[in-house]
């Protein structure tokens, strides 16, 4: 799927920023590999001397930076210096890192937060436990699909049908492309299972065997304004540890909504997250 197939039609005079903004999504999506010029003009659909007059301009306005050797492009430092300046006075991340902690102290194992970007979810936090094997299965800041990871399907699992429709007739390609595997019905499955159960499950890779456990945080209002995850060894989540591992996550989100409802100010909480993101 290309930029112009999703973005919206262009206001007058704003058709170059909106197409910067697209290339930014795919290198903020793919910083940890970074992305070639070939790549960003064919996920665009834009020609190449245009991707490549984009890119320079934001290479000289340090948004981007191209490394020198392998010619791929990264987020720069003013786009780190941006995210800063735009942080809430009051974010999602900071009310729940000590809860995250404690979940991690408690379990010895991985703990994820979650929070929704258009289409996708973003890893804002990630706390370690004590158990020698971390699960480093997603980075601090990283974009995936929104319906991939139990923290993803927690979150999902909240959202109205027609939500959910949306959500997995834009991922469908993308989430293939990672996983053959993937159909839209086991998606469901699994979805159906959270709202019954109130948490979701997940396998996260096959070797070593890894699962994830996750549950929705609602914001005040009842929406969802988050999801929190436990990664670990599937061998560690048998029956008996997983009820242990669901009454960690229940405790820590009931804490956490209880916090929320202590800043209603929708200014200062990042409950409402943007409905359009680059697929």
């Amino acid at each position: 799927m290309t930029a112009a197939s999703t973005a919206p039609k262009a206001a007058p005079g704003t058709q170059s920023l909106q197409r910067a903004v697209a290339l930014l999504r795919i290198i903020a999506f793919n910083n940890r590999s970074g992305s070639r010029l070939v790549e960003l003009y064919r996920r665009t659909g834009l020609e190449r001397p245009t991707v490549h007059r984009l890119l320079q301009g934001m290479v000289a306005e340090r948004l981007i930076r191209q490394d020198a050797t392998t010619k791929r492009y990264y987020l720069g430092g003013l786009a780190y210096e941006l995210g800063l300046a735009a942080s809430p006075k009051v974010a999602m991340r900071d009310i729940c890192l000590p809860y995250l902690d404690a979940v991690a102290a408690h379990t010895g194992d991985t703990v994820f937060l979650t929070v929704r970007s258009g289409f996708d979810g973003i890893c804002v936090a990630r706390a370690d436990g004590s158990f020698p094997i971390k699960m480093f299965v997603h980075d601090v800041g990283r974009h995936r699909p929104l319906n991939v990871g139990a923290s993803g399907l927690a979150l999902m699992s909240a959202l109205p049908d027609d939500e959910i429709d949306r959500i997995c007739r834009i991922n469908v390609e993308r989430t293939r492309r990672k996983n053959p595997r993937y159909t839209e019905a086991t998606l469901r499955a699994s979805i159906e299972s959270a709202r019954r159960r109130g948490y979701a499950t997940n396998k996260v890779m096959d070797e070593p065997p890894v699962h994830s456990v996750g549950m929705v945080i609602r914001a005040p209002d009842g929406t969802p304004a988050a999801g929190v995850s436990v990664s670990t060894l599937a061998s560690r989540l048998g029956s008996d540890r997983l009820e242990m591992v669901v009454r960690c996550l229940t405790d820590a989100v009931g804490s956490i909504e209880a916090e929320l409802r202590n800043y209603v100010d929708h200014d200062r909480v990042p409950y409402a997250m943007p409905t359009l993101a680059l697929a």
